[in-house]
């Protein structure tokens, strides 16, 4: 497995023939969020490459996911009587998740600024994009955690999809129409949530146990936000732009199954990951929240980042992805009752099993793409001529 090439010649060919293309409306982004990102790309130097502001910006985010698994591991810290998350976290994990947003603003334009853009850039930026959905929403999820005054870890686990179907929404767009249609919910609550954390240090948690508006809590205002949102925004904008495709008749796949293949692999995601919570003897999802929540938000980066490899090659997408498979096999097994009782196990195996996969998946992707494009992932050196990138080995 540690050669083995996941981009295939055909979707190699496709890279070549690849020209960026999206589209961004959101007020926020184009008058307020552009203009500082202009400001701040100025900063750095000139040498620094793209793909590595981009992945500082992702190791920043997984940083916050840690730290609060650390103060908050069963999400119970906000919940009246129990020790609360320090403020100086808050503080943290606030300044971090502005900074992260940040540097995933201004590494494409650091790759325009260097004239490094590549395709591999892009899919570099979305792939990891796609893994960071689950480490923001659980990160999240501590301002109100669970308990009286919180929400269950299984109406999150619902929130999370929502997230996550948004996320891939914009991926089917664009594999339908050949456009990015950068989605408004996303800038909005980066900010937004930036500040949240900010002022949970400030006024403490305690703050979010009163009533918003007459008996409406905080916990509903931000369940109904990421829910209003993707119902009220990005739910009909994306079909508004798949509809004005269809009848400019610029659609990529004319028929209704080739356009919803994207979707086959994270409704099966769904559904099995669903069973297994419904289902289980043990109660896994109450009782490993967080890590349920990893395995699940794993399994769908790799689903989607096999999407954006597709949609970005002008190739067919996969109809099922590989790792549904075990997941499929371990959720038979422990709802069968055969080995219930060793489910939480199962659960820890299956975690670290999507990881490696996926890390292996991701490496070997740049891996190929880095030796196609004659260029060093992390660096804007440029390969001597008379070396080929096999004989440099470019560090992946």
């Amino acid at each position: 497995m540690a050669g083995y090439e996941y981009v295939s010649p055909e979707q190699l060919a496709g890279f070549d023939k690849y020209k960026y293309s999206a589209v961004d409306t959101n007020p926020l982004s184009l008058y307020i969020m552009h203009p500082f990102w202009n400001t701040i790309v100025k900063v750095f130097p000139t040498w620094l490459a793209p793909n590595l502001i981009t992945f500082s910006g992702f190791l920043l985010v997984v940083f916050n996911f840690l730290l609060m698994a650390y103060f908050d591991p069963d999400f119970y810290a906000s919940a009246p009587g129990h020790k609360h998350v320090p403020d100086w976290v808050w503080i943290v994990v606030g300044i971090l998740n502005f900074i992260a947003y940040t540097l995933d603003g201004v590494d494409g334009k650091q790759a325009r600024r260097t004239n490094s853009s590549t395709p591999l850039g892009e899919l570099f930026d979305h792939g990891l994009d796609s893994w960071s959905c689950v480490y923001f929403v659980v990160t999240v999820y501590s301002i109100f955690g669970r308990g009286s005054t919180g929400v269950s870890v299984f109406v999150l686990y619902l929130l999370l999809w929502v997230v996550l179907f948004s996320f891939i929404l914009s991926h089917w767009e664009k594999y339908n129409t050949g456009i990015l249609f950068l989605p408004w919910g996303y800038d909005i609550s980066q900010v937004t949530i930036s500040f949240v954390y900010i002022v949970t240090a400030v006024v403490g948690v305690e703050a979010w146990y009163e009533p918003f508006l007459f008996n409406f809590l905080y916990r509903d205002l931000f369940t109904t936000m990421i829910i209003g949102c993707a119902l009220c925004v990005t739910l009909p904008m994306s079909l508004l732009n798949f509809f004005r495709s269809y009848k400019n008749n610029t659609l990529k796949h004319n028929s209704v199954y080739e356009a919803m293949i994207p979707f086959f692999s994270p409704c099966l995601l769904f559904i099995l990951s669903t069973a297994w919570i419904l289902w289980s003897p043990s109660d896994i999802l109450e009782i490993h929240p967080r890590v349920f929540y990893f395995m699940v938000g794993t399994a769908f980066a790799n689903i989607t980042c096999q999407l954006i490899v597709c949609q970005m090659s002008s190739t067919r997408c996969p109809t099922l992805n590989w790792l549904l498979v075990p997941l499929f096999l371990v959720v038979l097994v422990v709802n069968s009752g055969i080995a219930s009782s060793i489910e939480n196990g199962l659960l820890y195996t299956l975690a670290a099993a999507f990881t490696v996969a996926h890390v292996h998946y991701g490496v070997r992707v740049v891996k190929q793409l880095s030796n196609h494009f004659q260029i060093y992932p992390f660096s804007l050196k440029k390969p001597n001529s008379d070396l080929g990138m096999e004989e440099k080995n470019i560090g992946l």
